[in-house]
């Protein structure tokens, strides 16, 4: 693993297997996104906070990850562990093998793939409703999946979870190229009242709505090192970290990359006793503000640290780099912010912030979080769905360059690169060689059980190895 800054927060000791199950590592968590890639990047003004640290004692997710790497309130996720392998082996919408039966089945699941492409839901899409499930995008073959809707229909969010707990979703696309029957009520991917849930390395674009969008009452919930980028006017916003809560909330926004998005880079409106920490984000070309904190539910407590700012063609001066909302106010939020550089020519405050600022974090951070000043490099070389597709290589290239601009229209799905499926003989979801190579035995049907006794599971040691192997490590 390349370390493009010398620190050891980016060395690591998972090779093989999962060795430490006991929680985020502080110093480590980078890479669950880098993918060996290290892209420089230039700056015209640059401004940031201030640069003496206050005391961050980070306090990790106890217990078993769901994943190396994972990171956030939602890093301790059972998702499918120790339930049925399911085979996605056709793009079709319904029917056997397909990914709305994997999502609708009732029993503990892992979703792999067998088919690459593009998942069109010709009518309402699938919600993920029953608990203890993985969608496992890296296992593939090719260019990966994305989903998208066939237009024209309600409920057209192609990625819903609502009512449920103990969801992981990893390196899936969705694409809404087409307009639905209420074009401003259309997320790419929407939380609602559900607990112990991770998006990591997925992508969304083109939304009505937010690209991606907490509601009701959620809690334990990390979305980390994905690409949420080009909105669709007129509601063409990042991310809605919470709306409507009746109680705290936790919930992690680490390592993502929002571009060309009028505002909501990300928005956090939460109740008092909440955590809420957005941590090493690159945030691009906002058109009025970046980050934002409302008092409508009594006061947001926030930590936001380490995070990059940057204008683009559409930041105008009066934009905002992180604003506090006032409207409609029942309370005052606790603002912790540190170490956040602002590039290019805007406010970097609202002037209302000094009267809510935090000297420490309002709850402990689960990580430690990296200097700003590395945080473009990470996120630029690990954010999304993996392997990229094109339209995530350009906004890439974008906040990289300070290129592009906000979008009036919807693009077109890029053509998926075709791939060939990995043998696995017995179904079990995992590739027979690989099987092989770590002392199992291909013939056998055993993803839940431990063939180098080590403490973790086939299938978990798998779906890493896939993870690792996308994203070019």
């Amino acid at each position: 693993m390349l370390n493009p800054s010398g620190h050891d927060h980016f060395r690591t000791g998972m090779h093989r297997k999962m060795r430490d199950r006991t929680g985020p590592q502080t110093k480590n968590w980078l890479l669950a996104g880098l993918s060996g890639l290290v892209i420089s990047f230039g700056a015209s003004s640059c401004s940031a906070e201030s640069t003496i640290t206050p005391s961050i004692e980070p306090v990790p997710v106890e217990g078993p990850l769901a994943f190396p790497g994972a990171v956030g309130h939602g890093a301790g996720s059972a998702g499918g562990r120790g339930g049925r392998i399911f085979i996605v082996d056709t793009l079709a919408d319904t029917g056997d093998g397909t990914l709305r039966s994997c999502i609708e089945a009732s029993e503990p699941r892992v979703c792999v793939f067998r088919v690459s492409g593009t998942i069109r839901f010709t009518g309402r899409p699938p919600i993920i409703r029953n608990p203890y499930i993985t969608i496992a995008g890296q296992t593939a073959p090719g260019g990966g999946i994305t989903l998208a809707h066939s237009g024209g229909v309600d409920g057209v969010t192609p990625l819903l979870i609502k009512n449920t707990h103990d969801v992981v979703v990893r390196h899936i696309r969705v694409r809404l190229d087409r307009t639905g029957a209420f074009r401003e009520a259309e997320d790419a991917f929407t939380i609602e009242n559900s607990d112990n849930v991770i998006l990591d390395h997925v992508s969304g674009s083109w939304a009505r709505d937010e690209t991606v969008n907490g509601h009701g009452d959620n809690d334990r919930v990390t979305i980390s090192w994905s690409i949420f980028a080009e909105g669709i006017p007129r509601h063409d916003n990042c991310a809605l970290l919470g709306g409507d809560p009746s109680g705290p909330q936790r919930v992690s926004f680490i390592g993502n990359l929002c571009a060309h998005n009028g505002d909501r880079n990300p928005d956090v409106n939460f109740e008092p006793g909440s955590c809420v920490e957005v941590l090493n984000n690159l945030l691009y070309n906002a058109q009025s503000q970046f980050a934002e904190v409302w008092e409508s539910y009594g006061g947001s407590p926030v930590s936001i640290v380490g995070n990059v700012m940057r204008a683009g063609r559409n930041t105008g001066r009066q934009a905002v780099g992180i604003d506090l909302e006032r409207t409609g106010s029942t309370g005052q939020a606790r603002i912790f912010h540190w170490d956040n550089l602002f590039e290019g020519r805007f406010r970097d405050h609202s002037p209302l912030l000094a009267s809510v600022a935090a000297p420490t974090p309002p709850c402990p951070l689960t990580i430690r979080p990296i200097p700003a000043s590395e945080t473009a490099a990470a996120v630029l070389a690990g954010a999304g769905a993996f392997p990229r597709d094109a339209v995530d290589q350009r906004m890439v290239t974008d906040a990289r360059d300070r290129t592009g601009r906000i979008v009036q229209y919807p693009g077109d799905i890029p053509a998926t690169v075709a791939g060939q499926p990995y043998v696995d003989e017995d179904n079990d979801g995992m590739d027979d060689e690989w099987e092989r190579a770590m002392g199992g035995e291909p013939e056998s049907f055993e993803p839940w059980n431990d063939a180098d006794a080590d403490g973790v599971s086939n299938m978990d040691a798998f779906l890493d190895a896939m993870h690792r192997q996308v994203m070019g490590q």
